[in-house]
């Protein structure tokens, strides 16, 4: 097992250590053994197809395969080195006194009050603010890009409520600090604690109440400084039309009841107009990493999601063990923690844990160049954003320098007319620093935290993988179905923007990264590409089927076909392995595995769709497509009784999966029935086939019961009848390759 202490000098303690995880050299034997059977499985396909020059099946075949093997071949990147580190945060101190420890930013992001609750937004703000860190140092800015006065005042009354809240739980040790969730699993019933609660309870009402009647009543407006945020409003104010609006919430020369400073927060909403393209997501970022550097330009940079919580206090003193150590900070682009979610039913009905993309996946690449960065729970170093670590780029805004130190506190007056500038919506386009291309987020993708770490790692940063003992962060995550899929439709056209772009990671990666970081970038872009494969074996084996048409070698006759049940058996019990290595159980696993089908069949491919619409018509079908944060309280019940939910708005996105849920069954039924039962056709002949369709059918269990349920929650029934007046076309479009 390799170890490596890391430290500065034998006299300075260790910041941090790792070892190198021991199923790496398991895998470095089974890899070369799995890519020798994959190899002759396209020599038998090679074989079939110079016998049979115009089998389209074979054909389609040779293609499903090959796209299976190059994803393959690029995951071994992440199994090459995966890492487990481990950091010494008693020791930061003894590195770095409190006075010295860097400033840092926090940047929250949101943009519709309806489907991003304000006091959810607020509740993260209030669990950052509360860090056990340096108050002085501590600056939290919340980017509106919905523009919403309910917004603002949600973080209104919870500027109030943090000067009780954060001596509170400095007093009493509180390491859950997010309010929600404290007061959700406290019992306490002292007087402090119950008088804190009231405070929330009340905060949160208020908070709940705007939204709910959709404006500020004027009754809640009851101070000088709240008549003047609101007036930054216009009348012709819209989520879509409003100026630059900042407003400082709270600062350092505030004190809380404890008589201790408070940290900054301040809102702010980026200018926008009609006509002028704002860059979704990552030109919010990118707003805030101009006004934050105008006002506090820490070098410390925390990127959060709305509906995202830090559940560890100590989290900042836990990145400095990489940030203050001299042998890894000069290439340190930045610290990313892993995606946690709460209220995850028992089973992980809908594979949301997403153990082997947000856990095996970074575990591998730290072993490497670093993580790619998930958008979320992450800390930056400011100066990543401007250039290589070698070389700064040019900036046009000298206040932008990231290495500009501020020593004087902010004020309630900050410099609005640099905020207007860099703020606005024409400032990108007139700057010669090309922000979203060389400098800042990158744009060209919906998944800007993907692309803009990709080309970070180009440039030369690396990386770091942090996965305590205690999670650092807790998300929320869909309870349905269909936003589940719409969520993965959004990050599948965000992966193919990249791929089919001049960044591919296939070509522009391997040159640049080598082929072990270049693979692994590769294999996040082919993430949607695995739609082509899985739809191919959901479809073609039954419909061969049906058409009485063997496509696979004989079970007991042909030796080629023990190919077939060693490569499924060695993916799947490979990855069943990997699961449960990352504390994960082979429930979960099963759970994934069936979401990732239904992924492929039907969130890739209508990303695929949505995509060439977008490249060969100019059209789109959606927007940025947030996923709303408001779960009904039905669907959560179903979610935690562990049953599907179907009752969706928007069906269509079901329909394939619905499809190949049909047509398997009825292949299952065709071939063990008719062809073997009535035809007396010997099983060998379609074995692999018939095991298909049975694996499609013990997949699609979900679906099948949603179409006989009887509640509201049940699979559309239009679907049902559109996906099998689909298999009856697609039925009889076949009929022809199959007999020719």
């Amino acid at each position: 097992m390799a170890i490596n202490n890391v430290a500065s000098a034998a006299a300075v303690p260790p910041l941090n250590t790792y070892r190198v995880v021991r199923r790496a050299y398991f895998n470095r034997l089974f890899a070369p053994i799995y890519f020798s059977a994959v190899a002759a499985l396209f020599y038998h396909h090679i074989h079939t197809l110079l016998r049979h020059l115009s089998s389209v099946p074979t054909l389609l075949l040779i293609l499903a395969d090959f796209i299976f093997a190059l994803i393959w071949l690029t995951n071994q990147s992440f199994r090459y080195r995966p890492l487990i580190r481990r950091e010494f945060v008693e020791n930061v101190e003894k590195v770095s006194p409190p006075a010295d420890f860097p400033a840092m930013d926090v940047f929250i992001c949101t943009a519709d009050p309806f489907k991003e609750p304000p006091i959810a937004t607020a509740n993260a703000a209030l669990s950052v603010l509360a860090y056990d860190y340096p108050p002085e140092k501590l600056s939290v800015y919340v980017s509106d890009d919905g523009g919403s006065q309910l917004t603002i005042f949600a973080f209104m009354e919870a500027a109030k409520f943090a000067a009780h809240w954060l001596p509170f739980c400095r007093r009493n040790g509180v390491l859950d600090r997010h309010p929600e969730m404290f007061f959700g699993s406290c019992r306490a019933d002292d007087p402090e604690t119950q008088k804190i609660k009231a405070m929330y309870e009340s905060m949160k009402t208020r908070a709940e109440r705007v939204v709910e009647i959709g404006k500020v009543p004027q009754e809640y407006i009851t101070e000088e400084f709240q008549r003047e945020a609101f007036s930054k409003w216009t009348p012709d104010s819209t989520k879509h039309d409003h100026p630059t609006i900042l407003q400082v919430l709270m600062q350092n020369n505030d004190k809380d009841t404890s008589g201790a400073p408070l940290p900054n927060l301040i809102y702010l909403a980026r200018e926008k107009k009609k006509g002028v393209p704002h860059q979704f997501k990552a030109g919010a970022q990118n707003a805030l990493l101009r006004v934050s550097a105008m006002i506090t330009n820490s070098p410390l940079i925390l990127m959060m999601d709305s509906d995202y919580i830090s559940t560890d206090p100590i989290t900042v003193r836990r990145i400095l063990c990489y940030f203050l150590d001299p042998a890894i900070r000069p290439t340190l682009a930045y610290v990313q923690f892993p995606q946690i979610y709460m209220g995850l039913n028992k089973q992980d009905l809908y594979g949301n844990e997403c153990k082997k993309w947000m856990h095996a996946g970074p575990h591998g690449g730290d072993g490497l160049d670093g993580p790619s960065c998930v958008g979320t729970g992450v800390f930056f170093a400011r100066r990543c954003f401007y250039g290589s670590p070698r070389e700064l780029s040019p900036i046009d805004v000298p206040e932008m320098n990231p290495d500009r130190v501020i020593e004087k506190p902010l004020t309630s007056q900050p410099p609005m007319d640099l905020i207007n500038k860099v703020g606005g919506c024409h400032f990108e386009a007139q700057s010669k620093c090309q922000w979203g291309q060389k400098i800042g987020f990158r744009y060209g993708s919906l998944i800007e935290d993907y692309l803009t770490s990709f080309q970070m790692h180009m440039d030369g940063w690396k990386t770091v993988w942090c996965n305590p003992e205690r999670p650092a962060f807790k998300g929320e995550t869909p309870c349905t179905l269909v936003s589940l899929l719409v969520q993965i439709k959004r990050w599948g056209l965000g992966f193919l923007e990249v791929l089919y772009s001049k960044y591919c990671p296939l070509f522009v990666g391997i040159k640049n990264l080598g082929f072990l970081m270049g693979g692994a970038y590769s294999n996040w872009a082919l993430w949607p590409l695995s739609s082509v494969p899985f739809t191919i074996y959901a479809f073609l084996p039954a419909l061969a089927l049906l058409h009485g048409v063997s496509i696979f070698p004989k079970v007991s006759a042909d030796p080629w076909f023990l190919l077939y049940p060693f490569l499924f058996l060695a993916a799947y019990g490979y990855e069943m392995f990997e699961f449960c290595c990352l504390g994960s159980n082979p429930i979960k696993w099963w759970n994934a595995q069936r979401m990732f089908m239904i992924w492929c069949t039907s969130s890739f491919n209508f990303a695929h769709f949505e995509f060439w619409l977008k490249t060969i018509l100019g059209r789109t079908t959606t927007s940025f497509g947030l996923t709303s944060k408001v779960n009904d309280a039905e669907h959560v019940r179903c979610y935690e009784r562990g049953e599907f939910e179907f009752g969706a708005a928007n069906p269509t996105i079901l329909v394939p999966p619905t499809m190949a849920a049909v047509v398997s069954l009825v292949a299952l039924v065709q071939g063990a029935a008719v062809e073997v039962g009535v035809k007396g056709r010997a099983w060998e002949e379609i074995g692999v086939q018939l095991f298909l369709c049975a694996f499609g059918v013990v997949n699609s269990f979900p679906f099948y019961k949603g179409m006989v349920r009887g509640d509201s929650l049940r699979l559309p029934t239009s679907t049902t009848v559109m996906a099998s007046l689909f298999v009856v076309v697609l039925y009889a479009a076949t009929y022809f390759v199959f007999k020719s």
